[in-house]
Order: C-alpha cells, then structure tokens, then sequence
C-alpha cells in the first residue's frame, strides 16, 4: 500500500482544471485515499461527470467557497495567475501547487514509480505496460494520456507499490517525479517553444535518467543513437531494444503484418528465442514500443503468458489510429492524434501496411510554433498520402506571432510536387471528401486539435 505521510497534512483538496486527462487521475487516487477533493472546469465533459459519479464534487465555471474550504489548491499548466479561484487561493494564503509538481509528490508516496517518456509513443507504451501488469495481477495504479477501454477510462486506482505513468518532457516536466523504472521511447525534436534547440530536449532527458536510483531500471530504444547515449549518466540497471541494432538485449525478427496492417514477430532476449507476438495494433514503431514493454516487464518478472495476452488485447488507445467507421460503406475512416512529422510518417508507414485504393489525409497543424519550425519537414511527411487536405492551425496555448498560416503548408507541398487543399471549414472539408471518394479509400483525420469532430461528421 502506498505510503501517503507527505501529503497526509493535505485533508482538502481543491483543483482546477480537474477534467484534464492528469488531473481527474490524481482526483480518482486522492479520494481513494481518504482525501476530500473538490475541483473546477471549464466545461462538462465525460470526465467530469465520471467524477461526480464517484462522489468527487465538481463545479462548471468557479467556485470560491471551494477554495476557501480546501487546504491546497492543484492547477492544471493552462490556468493564467489571473484565474478567480488561483487569486481567491493567494488571497487567502492557501498553498497552491502545480499539477507536474503534485504528481511529483504522488510518485514520491509508490516505492515504485514507472515512468514511460520520449517524444513519440509515451501513450500507446503506457497502455501496453498497463495491461501487463494488470493482466499478470499485479494491482497497478495507472495514469494514461487517453482513454483505455480495458481499464474503463484514463487511470486506475489499485493498491500495490506499482505506480505507471506517462511522463511528458514538455516545460521539463518529468523532472519532478521519482521514477524507479524508466523506459525512454524515442528523442527527437518537439516542443522547441519551449526547448528552443534539440540539444536542450537531450540535456532534459539527461536529467532525467540521473533521477533513478542505483537500484533502478532504464530500458531504452536502441534503434536510437540518441538514447544510445543516455546510459552512461546512470548505475541502474539498463535493458536495450531494437529491430535494425541486433546488439539489444530484447529484438525483433520475422516480422509480418496482416490486411489490417498489425505485426507479428519474433522476440529474442539476449540472442535466446522468446516468444512469437502477435499484436493488435498497426504499424513498425508498435513493434518497437511493445519490445520496451516486452523487456520491463520480463524485468518485473511478468511471465511470458500474460504479455502474449495482454499485447493481443490491446486495440489501441483511444485517438491512436483509431477506427471511426465507414462513408456509404464505400471508404474507411481513421483518426489519429500525431502532430509532429515523425509521428506522421509512422502513421503513414502503418496505413502502407493495410489494404486499401487511395489515401486521404485531413491533417490540423497543431500550435504555431511547431509549423513554423518544422514547416518543411511537416510537408515532406504529408507527401505519404496521395489526397492531402489542411486544416487551419490548432492554436492550443500560443498567439500567432510567427507569421505562419496553413496556407503556407499548402504552398510548400504544392512547390514539393504534390497537389495540397487548405479547406479551413469543416462542413466545406467533409463534403469535399463525400464528393470525391471511391471505393476503398482510406482516410484519416491528423492532429492534436479539433479535427477529431471530422471523423463522426465524414460518418454520419
């Protein structure tokens, strides 16, 4: 049971922002414990009402009073100083901390922390490691950055030491937390609002691996020079994985992959057969993020039995290449989170493995920083798909001050060879794609932002 003394001193808690994806997790795990939580949103939301249900009161809009009654205050990274209840918390002298920084603590209360990260993949590993554990009886507490049917939403509340956990590298904020174990997917270039060069992006996550203790496990990608490196800075324990580098502890061979694009495979643990796995999910980088899940959990003693299963199970995280229906039974429709061209290309080599006439994508450049500095390699990326349609920039936290605009990406495919649409409306978009498929085609919606709404309408 995990060890909750540094946070005892915290009966109520009061958090804002608590239908994030992070938030309501810490929210469902504080009340499992004993602790009176209350919270806020902006809007109604699945999540929110999921709270409610269990008896966590959640306010739409403000609550003073809350805050008034609460003896720290959690705020979610989006909320401005100005916000009503963080003024409402400083007026009263009520501690306020943010959300990276009380997971912090959380991960402090587990003697066993898990930590998935890289800039790629961090959801889809999470949920993996998750079934297995769960699938092997292990109890897990879990925080995933989707929904996961199997777990019936996006955490877990168990009672073992076991804490798994998405840590994202954005603002530095996997820094705060205290990971036994680490699996580090990928480094590539991401977030340089904030990072501002890659070599930052590299220093962060060499912070990162000198938090494990000695006694620690680090598995990463050995397909990766950039995480190559990273053992070096720690003295636990290190597991490598790979399909092009043999010499990894944990590979990959005879890799096949049926009509829905899903791999089977060969495993060898230190040049020993393994296992065949086969999975449900499509694409490469799948195989490559189950082999990090297929060596820490041969780590944690998880038999080989409760993988198999547990990687067959799993269809997906909600917004991963996930299946939305059918258009007048004529094209299947897809829709994807990826907003970085690595994650674009991944996508686009999954879909090469399904059958199917042409390809379509409706991609929403997602942040105005982000398009500015990868504006090209975004172009290039979208060149995978024979029909490529653009969405207007997805602002998310910024101000359009670069001077960019999604018909630049329009222009740059066009000057690339390769005819592009920027249909920024999208009833305009939906009927474009209605006018001009055929049988067979496949089309998939791209983006971190709003385009998830395209799919149900291309449906409906």
């Amino acid at each position: 049971m995990p060890n909750i003394d540094n946070i005892k001193k915290y009966k109520k808690v009061h958090m804002i922002g608590i239908g994030g994806v992070s938030m309501s997790g810490i929210a469902a795990i504080l009340s499992n414990w004993g602790f009176i939580v209350t919270g806020s949103d902006w809007a109604k939301s699945e999540t929110t009402d999921k709270l409610n249900s269990m008896g966590i009161k959640v306010t739409i809009g403000h609550n003073l009073e809350d805050v008034a009654n609460s003896d720290i205050v959690v705020y979610s990274a989006a909320i401005k100083e100005e916000d009503p209840e963080m003024s409402e918390a400083k007026r009263l002298n009520i501690p306020t901390i943010e959300r990276a920084d009380f997971l912090g603590e959380l991960t402090r209360c587990y003697t066993d922390t898990i930590c998935i990260s890289g800039t790629h993949g961090k959801t889809t590993t999470t949920s993996m490691v998750s079934l297995c554990f769960v699938e092997a009886l292990k109890d897990p507490s879990i925080q995933v950055g989707a929904f996961l049917k199997q777990i019936d939403g996006n955490y877990k509340v168990g009672n073992s030491d076991h804490f798994i956990i998405e840590a994202c590298e954005y603002v530095e904020s996997f820094l705060k937390f205290s990971p036994k174990a680490e699996i580090i997917l990928n480094i590539d270039n991401d977030h340089l609002d904030y990072f501002k060069t890659f070599e930052n992006i590299k220093n962060a996550f060499i912070k990162y691996v000198k938090l494990l203790p000695s006694n620690g496990l680090l598995v990463v990608n050995g397909d990766d020079e950039n995480c190559l490196d990273l053992p070096q800075y720690t003295d636990a324990k290190v597991l490598t994985y790979g399909i092009t580098n043999k010499h990894t502890n944990f590979f990959a061979v005879n890799i096949v992959f049926d009509n829905d694009g899903f791999a089977e495979f060969d495993v060898y643990h230190n040049d020993d057969f393994f296992d065949r796995i086969k999975l449900s999910v499509p694409g490469m980088h799948n195989v490559l993020n189950a082999l990090s899940c297929i060596a820490l959990c041969t780590e944690y003693g998880i038999d080989k039995e409760s993988i198999k299963s547990a990687l067959l199970k799993f269809t997906g995280a909600h917004r991963r290449f996930e299946f939305k229906g059918k258009i007048k039974n004529l094209a299947s429709v897809y829709d994807d989170y990826g907003h970085h061209p690595t994650e674009i290309i991944a996508t686009a080599k999954s879909l090469m493995n399904k059958k199917y006439n042409k390809s379509w994508v409706v991609f929403q450049p997602h942040t105005y920083s982000r398009t500015k500095n990868l504006l090209e390699d975004f172009a290039k990326a979208l060149l995978n798909f024979d029909n490529i349609i653009v969405l207007d920039i997805y602002a998310a936290r910024e101000k359009n001050t670069y001077g960019i605009t999604s018909k630049d990406l329009e222009e740059k495919i066009i000057s690339l060879g390769k005819d592009a649409k920027y249909i920024p409306n999208f009833e305009e978009c939906v009927s474009y794609i209605k006018d001009h498929i055929e049988e067979n085609d496949i089309i998939i919606t791209l983006g971190a932002g709003t385009v998830t709404e395209i799919g149900p309408m291309l449906v409906d």
